[in-house]
């Protein structure tokens, strides 16, 4: 496969480590040639870097399955995560999961990520998650939806810009994406 096919979430192998694509953006420069810039993390030690790549670079792309599971429970070390099928419990090094571990709530279904070797590499998110607010400033009298917003703190601690209506204590859909306000969790589920 060629670097210009590379899309978010694949993963590919590089000088023996395995190199997930956070972010590709194909970039023509006013001079040069066309270039692939690229936000790539190491699976296993959690090492994101940018790097440019020419489009016609081959890669070796990784073939990974998904296995449904769900969230239990966070140690000292590990997210603990349980397949749905056999109930087999999977350790996770909180290390790994760096940048999902703000959206995950006990009990919320992911996708275990497994190459073809069996090696447990990863997870994927849901699009979305239901999470409350533990903390923000009080209401404002008039606020809409059209306001400029203000910081909510989730109950993981992940802070998301919301309207300035919004109370501590509401359950909000928050994107897993960017982590960004979707609506209030009860009027979407209507």
């Amino acid at each position: 496969m060629q670097a210009i096919e590379l899309k978010k979430g694949m993963i590919f192998n590089q000088d023996g480590k395995l190199i997930e694509v956070l972010k590709s953006n194909h970039h023509k420069p006013g001079k040069g040639n066309t270039v692939m810039q690229m936000d790539l993390r190491d699976v296993m030690s959690g090492a994101v870097v940018h790097k440019t790549m020419r489009p016609s670079e081959k890669v070796d792309l990784v073939n990974v399955s998904l296995k449904k599971a769900q969230y239990l429970y966070d140690d000292d070390t590990d997210f603990i995560f349980m397949d749905t099928d056999t109930y087999e419990q999977y350790l996770i090094p909180k290390e790994h999961l760096a940048s999902e571990a703000k959206f995950l709530m006990p009990n919320i279904e992911v996708d275990l990520k497994f190459t073809d070797e069996g090696k447990l590499i990863g997870i994927n998110l849901p699009s979305t998650v239901k999470m409350t607010v533990k903390e923000t400033q009080p209401e404002i009298k008039g606020a809409t939806a059209a306001g400029g917003g203000k910081p909510a703190t989730m109950d993981t601690g992940l802070v998301v810009t919301v309207p300035d209506f919004i109370k501590e204590g509401e359950e909000l859909i928050i994107g897993t994406e960017n982590g960004d306000y979707k609506g209030r969790a009860d009027s979407i589920t209507r």
